[in-house]
């Protein structure tokens, strides 16, 4: 969301109303509430897979949606949502973490699909895609970040507890933009499957990252970054 300032013609505004009025109006556009952003990266899954619908969850992925399930019901949050992306292996791991936290609604979006967010600098040789993929994930990876990344409505009173199931890639483009950061940086950093990523976004727009990728409430021989 933009900044009140930017909202309101004061020279129009203070002409036509006053500074007492005018006051009051920045006051109703500006944030009340704080928005904590929590990403969750899905579990392991069956990379043989061709298609989407065949890269459903292994054994081991499906262990690890319940430990991360558990992780976010201990925290004794009211959240508000789950949005997950709309690929199988983001979609069986909101299922089987919405199981440890009844009556928060799910909802699917294709713009949380993973894909290839912006050229990575330094590149990488391990890791090629076409550069058309770059324009047509990069397009909908940002929309994803511009849609669901802002501070919080002004009508908003309370603070929220969001929920955001999906892939590394997209995590990872999604944290260096909120911090700011060089976005071409994202492939530096790492994520293993099932993990928490916490951001917080103040009223005024600063955001602040408490966790990333934290998965410490798994045992060792359950950690994978497949």
């Amino acid at each position: 969301r933009r900044e009140p300032l930017a909202l309101i013609n004061l020279k129009k505004k203070h002409e036509e109303t006053g500074e007492e009025e005018l006051a009051s109006r920045l006051d109703h556009c500006k944030a009340k509430a704080t928005r904590h952003i929590f990403l969750i990266r899905h579990s392991q899954y069956n990379l043989d897979g061709r298609a989407d619908k065949d890269r459903t969850l292994t054994p081991l992925g499906r262990e690890q949606a319940e430990l991360t399930g558990r992780r976010l019901a201990s925290l004794g949050l009211k959240f508000d949502q789950i949005i997950h992306s709309s690929m199988t292996r983001a979609t069986e791991t909101t299922e089987i973490i919405s199981k440890h936290l009844p009556g928060v609604k799910k909802i699917s979006t294709d713009l949380l699909r993973e894909g290839a967010p912006i050229e990575p600098d330094p590149p990488v040789s391990h890791w090629k895609p076409e550069a058309v993929q770059y324009y047509e994930d990069g397009a909908r990876i940002e929309a994803a970040f511009r849609n669901f990344i802002h501070r919080a409505d002004a009508k908003q009173e309370e603070d929220s507890y969001e929920i955001f199931v999906c892939h590394a890639n997209v995590i990872r483009y999604i944290v260096c933009r909120a911090l700011q950061f060089p976005p071409e940086g994202w492939l530096r950093l790492s994520l293993n499957n099932g993990s928490i990523t916490h951001l917080v976004i103040r009223p005024n727009g600063r955001v602040a990252l408490r966790t990333l990728g934290d998965t410490g409430f798994m045992p060792p021989d359950k950690i994978t970054r497949t």
